[in-house]
C-alpha cells in the first residue's frame, strides 16, 4: 500500500450503509404487499390495517430525535447494531401476530427499534465522507433503500405465488438478513476513520480537512432551544413531509389503489407497485451528482434549495396529472415519475442536514426525519378518511401533489449557510 496514496476504507462504510438501506426497506416494504394475506388471515378491516401502518411511523417519530442524539454523543458502532438487531427481531416476530393488537403492538415496537437509523448514517458520513463527496454518497445511500424496496413486490409475489410461502415465513426470512448485517458490521466498523487499522495518513486527512471542528455540547435546554428555535429548522421539517407522505403511500396503499382504482393483475401489480422506487433509483443518483455539481458551479444553495425547490414542483405536477389521467398504465408511470423526482431532491435534503449540522448533523437530520416519520403517521389514514369522504381514490393523489407545491416553497426558506451550532 503506498502511503502517499489515500486509501478507499470510507468506500466500504459507503457500501455497508447501502446494504443497510437496502434491509430497511424490504422490512418495511414487504407489509404492503403482504397485506392482502395478512387482513384475510387475521379479518383486519382496511382501517384497522391503516392503523397498522401507522403504528410503526408513530413509533419511528417517537423515538427518533432521541436515537439519533444519543449516536451523536456514543458513536454509531453500537446505536446501529442495537437498531438492527432490535427492528430485525420484530420483523421476525410480525410471524406471531395472532390479531389486530397483537399485530399493532409488534409493529409499534418494531418502529421504536428502526428509528434513528438513517441520522446514525448521516452521523457516519459526517465522520467519514469528505463535503464535496456528501450529495453523491446520499444518492447512492438511498438508490440501495430504494432499489431494494422497488424490488420487494417482487421478491415477496416470487416467495408467496412460485414458492409458495406463508406471508409469516416471509417475514422470518427478510429479519435474519438484518441479523447478519448487524454481526458484520460491529466486528469491522469503527465510529471514527481514526480509530480504523485499514485507514492510512492520507486518506484521513482528506476526510479530516472537510470536517467540522467539534461545535458545542449535547445537552442542556439550551441545545434543544438552539434546534427547535433556529430559522432553518422549521422550514427544513415542513420540506421533507410530503416526501415520506407520498413514499409511505407507495409502500402502504399503492398496490390496492392500483387494483381497486386501475384493475390491474398481480404481475402488474408487482410490477407497478415497485416502479416508483425502482424509478427513485435514478432519481437518488441523479439527485445526488446534480446537488454535488450545481452546489460546485452555483453555490451552496442554489445546489441545494434551488434543486430540491425545481424537483418538487416537477413532482407535484406529475401527481395531480395522474389523478386527472384515465389510462391505468400511464396514471401508475406518472405516479412513479412524481415520487422519482421527490427522490431527487433526497441528496439536497440530508447534505443540506449535514451542513447547518456539522457534529450534530444526526440529531439535525433526526429532526427533520421526524418530520417524514410524522407524515408517514398520517398518510395511511388520510387515505381511508380521504376515500370514506369521496369515495375517489384520486383525492390522496391530489393532497399529495398540493404539498409536494408547498415543500418547493419551503425550500426558499431555507439557508444551507447558516449553521445551527455555531
Amino acid at each position: 500500500m503506498n502511503p502517499t496514496h489515500p486509501t478507499h476504507v470510507r468506500y466500504k462504510v459507503i457500501a455497508f450503509a447501502v446494504a443497510l438501506a437496502a434491509v430497511t426497506y424490504l422490512d418495511r416494504a414487504c407489509i404492503g404487499t403482504l397485506a392482502p394475506d395478512i387482513m384475510r388471515d387475521l379479518g383486519l378491516s382496511k382501517d384497522q390495517m391503516s392503523w397498522v401502518y401507522s403504528a410503526f411511523a408513530l413509533a419511528y417519530a417517537l423515538f427518533e430525535i432521541p436515537t439519533a442524539w444519543w449516536a451523536d454523543r456514543r458513536g454509531t458502532r453500537n446505536v446501529l447494531t442495537r437498531i438492527v438487531l432490535w427492528w430485525s427481531s420484530f420483523t421476525m416476530l410480525t410471524a406471531a401476530a395472532f390479531n389486530f393488537v397483537s399485530l399493532i403492538v409488534t409493529r409499534f415496537l418494531f418502529g421504536i427499534g428502526e428509528a434513528g437509523a438513517w441520522p446514525s448514517v448521516a452521523r457516519t458520513f459526517s465522520r467519514w465522507v469528505p463535503k464535496s463527496e456528501r450529495g453523491t454518497v446520499q444518492g447512492i445511500f438511498f438508490s440501495g433503500a430504494h432499489l431494494a424496496g422497488g424490488v420487494t413486490p417482487m421478491i415477496v409475489v416470487a416467495l408467496t405465488q412460485t414458492l409458495h410461502l406463508s406471508w409469516r415465513m416471509v417475514f422470518v426470512l427478510f429479519g435474519l438478513v438484518g441479523v447478519v448485517w448487524a454481526a458484520a458490521w460491529y466486528r469491522w466498523f469503527r465510529n471514527d476513520p481514526s480509530e480504523h487499522g485499514q485507514v492510512n495518513a492520507a486518506e484521513l486527512e482528506k476526510i479530516a480537512s472537510e470536517r467540522e471542528p467539534s461545535n458545542g455540547h449535547h445537552e442542556g435546554w439550551a441545545y434543544w432551544k438552539r434546534l427547535l428555535g433556529h430559522r432553518n429548522t422549521l422550514p427544513l421539517c415542513l420540506m421533507y413531509f410530503p416526501n415520506s407522505y407520498a413514499f409511505y403511500f407507495c409502500i402502504t396503499w399503492l398496490p390496492t389503489y392500483l387494483k381497486e382504482r386501475h384493475g390491474l393483475d398481480a404481475m402488474q401489480l408487482g410490477l407497478f407497485s415497485g416502479l416508483p422506487l425502482i424509478l427513485s433509483v435514478a432519481g437518488d443518483l441523479f439527485g445526488g451528482v446534480a446537488t454535488d455539481m450545481v452546489t460546485k458551479r452555483f453555490g451552496l444553495r442554489v445546489g441545494r434549495c434551488g434543486v430540491g425547490a425545481f424537483a418538487y414542483v416537477l413532482a407535484g405536477t406529475a401527481m395531480i396529472l395522474a389523478g386527472v389521467v384515465h389510462q391505468p398504465m400511464l396514471a401508475a408511470t406518472l405516479i412513479a415519475l412524481a415520487v422519482a423526482a421527490s427522490m431527487f431532491t433526497l441528496g439536497a435534503s440530508w447534505s443540506t442536514c449535514l451542513d447547518i449540522g456539522g457534529n450534530h448533523a444526526g440529531v439535525v437530520s433526526a429532526a427533520m426525519n421526524t418530520s417524514g416519520a410524522l407524515s408517514s403517521v398520517i398518510s395511511p389514514l388520510m387515505v381511508t378518511w380521504l376515500l370514506s369522504s369521496f369515495g375517489d381514490w384520486n383525492a390522496p393523489l391530489y393532497v399529495m401533489g398540493g404539498l409536494f407545491l408547498v415543500g418547493a416553497v419551503c425550500w426558499g426558506f431555507i439557508n444551507p449557510h447558516k449553521r445551527i451550532f455555531d
